[in-house]
């Protein structure tokens, strides 16, 4: 039940899917026959999405929802499964970020980020892992990042809410895999979306602006990794040695970081 062969047939729900990659994930799942549940605020992105699937021949329905918002988060999901039956395949995607140092950062901003990107993840895991667990069948993504493995100046809001969703993910992985559910973190790099705005365009370290990549490449990883039964994606996946020398030599990483996201903030 681990890897999932195909998503024909399956019912998929992707939060933040207006735009971005959550808008290509839709799409993707759509694609390879998913009926789709779109999650997110601006419903005029979302019903137009819903009509591309549509033209498409595929299925897809129109959630609108704040996914910070708990109630909102648990109504969405409870119509999802009244409309389509049930979730095989949820999609933890929304989410947003600055760049900004602590000191410069506004507390109401941080907890949004907080209530965005992680509890927007809490809600709709709770409210449809059970009915996977009773099906013992299932698939989530969280759709964490790098910032989630490894913390860097002007991010530490984001970083914090990425850091709780890959210790959500990868928990719970342990806990729901012998049910026939399976979790699949993702950390992506930087991707060329609108997710990156001029002020983190501005202060975007050169090397990381040398090593953005497209998102088409990172959907298809990602159905690449729910095919194999990955537990956890690093795209591009030369990122992953910075992993790896925060294991084995932190000291120089730290003085990695420092060199080369310095010149950025001067």
């Amino acid at each position: 039940m681990a890897k999932l062969a195909s998503a024909a047939g399956m019912n998929a729900l992707v939060t933040g899917a207006s735009s971005g990659i959550g808008r290509l994930l839709a799409l993707r799942l759509a694609r390879e026959g998913a009926r789709v549940a779109l999650v997110a605020r601006r419903v005029p992105k979302l019903e137009s999405l819903a009509e591309e699937i549509g033209r498409a021949g595929g299925q897809a329905i129109v959630l609108p929802c704040d996914v910070a918002d708990r109630e909102q988060a648990l109504a969405s999901a409870e119509r999802a499964l009244e409309e389509l039956g049930a979730i095989d395949i949820l999609v933890n995607n929304a989410g947003y970020g600055h760049h900004r140092t602590f000191l410069e950062w506004s507390l109401e901003d941080m907890e949004r980020m907080m209530r965005v990107n992680y509890l927007g993840t809490l809600y709709f895991t709770k409210a449809l892992l059970p009915r996977m667990i009773e099906r013992r069948k299932g698939w989530i993504v969280f759709m964490a990042s790098v910032a989630g493995k490894l913390a860097v100046p002007d991010e530490s809001a984001y970083a914090a809410s990425k850091f709780a969703m890959m210790g959500l993910g990868e928990s719970l992985s342990f806990e729901v895999e012998s049910a026939g559910v399976h979790v699949l973190n993702v950390c992506p790099g930087t991707i060329r979306t609108d997710f990156f705005d001029a002020e983190a365009l501005e202060r975007m370290p050169a090397v990381a602006r040398r090593l953005m990549v497209e998102p088409e490449p990172l959907v298809e990883a990602i159905m690449w990794a729910l095919r194999k039964g990955r537990h956890e994606l690093i795209f591009p996946r030369m990122i992953g040695l910075g992993c790896i020398a925060r294991a084995i030599a932190p000291g120089f990483l730290r003085w990695s970081v420092r060199r080369t996201v310095a010149p950025a903030r001067s």
